[in-house]
């Protein structure tokens, strides 16, 4: 939703009108949404929920969300229509489809999702919040970033301080819920680190809630200095802190650790849809921004050579630093700003 939540606040800035259509589902994560975005309910469905029942009933309810949009957008007819992926977009854009409006989808991840993926050939335009992005044949893809919090673009382009003899910050996430490969993996890789490294560091680690105590009793036993929390409220400030970030490869961690500009390790989530992990991981892995580490390879030895590594080589450090800034598009929103005017001022 943060995608669609920031293209939303830039508009009403420049003085547009704007509605947000969702399920039911959806409009539980609107909240961050500005009170001027009125926010249209709408019946969507997925095929991945449910049971047998659920399923069968699945075209209907889609239907029945598509023909209430078209009504909705006939009655108020906008002016350009976006996507953000994900089945409570289908009824929107199927509406715009219909009725021949501008419309275009952004797409957070390299890989498209399953309704991106049908929707791409039937767009004006498709912005890639990830470079590349594995497009359908034919469709040409424009790379606009994705959008990142305010509190990150404040934190963007933060000095970077090579890593020393001196206090060091490693910071480890594992998306908004921690992940429990990197509770399982990492304390036991940076207890393996030599003395002279270990003495040094301060570890902020995100975990989830039932792995907090075997996390923390790890980590003590081993010496270790670590916070070690179910949530951060401040990853952007922590990030711009770290001399090394260990994460997941969400799109928003890949945005945010670019904008700021950290070295990381990424661990990609192996059983995300069509490994789009991997594919949100290659940008900075290729710009030597980045190390990847299937989670088929990730053992303490393996991730434990590659922070030494990195805290070792303060050179290499800084210049990773710098290849994760040059990767960042800090201007995303702006980007699918223009790109909606384009649109616009097209038809």
């Amino acid at each position: 939703m943060f995608p669609a939540q920031a293209l939303a606040e830039a508009m009403i800035a420049r003085g547009w009108r704007v509605k947000l259509s969702t399920d039911a589902r959806g409009a539980r994560y609107a909240g961050g949404f500005p009170p001027a975005v009125q926010i249209e309910e709408v019946s969507s469905a997925t095929f991945a929920r449910g049971g047998i029942l659920a399923k069968l009933l699945v075209p209907f309810r889609i239907a029945g969300g598509v023909i209430a949009a078209a009504f909705a957008m006939l009655r108020d007819r906008p002016e350009v229509v976006v996507g953000f992926g994900g089945y409570p977009s289908i009824p929107a854009i199927a509406g715009a489809t219909l009725l021949r409006l501008p419309r275009m989808i952004h797409e957070q991840n390299g890989v498209l999702g399953r309704v991106n993926q049908i929707f791409a050939r039937r767009v004006k335009a498709v912005a890639c919040g990830t470079w590349p992005t594995a497009l359908p044949e034919g469709v040409e893809g424009i790379h606009t970033g994705n959008p990142v919090r305010g509190a990150v673009l404040d934190r963007a382009a933060s000095p970077y301080i090579a890593p020393g003899d001196y206090p060091m910050s490693l910071v480890v996430i594992g998306g908004s819920q921690g992940a429990r490969i990197l509770s399982d993996v990492v304390p036991a890789a940076i207890a393996a680190l030599p003395e002279a490294l270990r003495r040094n560091l301060r570890i902020a680690h995100q975990a989830r809630a039932e792995d907090l105590p075997r996390v923390v009793e790890a980590y003590d036993a081993a010496g270790l200095m670590a916070e070690v929390e179910p949530f951060f409220t401040d990853i952007p400030r922590r990030l711009s802190e770290a001399q090394l970030v260990i994460s997941r490869s969400g799109a928003s961690s890949v945005a945010d650790i670019s904008v700021i500009g950290r070295p990381a390790i990424l661990i990609p989530f192996a059983a995300a849809t069509a490994d789009h992990q991997t594919a949100n991981a290659r940008g900075l892995v290729s710009a030597e921004a980045a190390i990847l580490i299937p989670e088929s390879a990730l053992d303490a030895a393996t991730l434990s050579a590659h922070i030494a590594a990195v805290l070792s080589n303060p050179q290499a450090a800084e210049q990773m630093a710098a290849n994760a800034l040059a990767q960042a598009r800090p201007d995303a929103t702006a980007r699918l700003v223009d790109l909606v005017l384009r649109l616009v001022h097209h038809d």
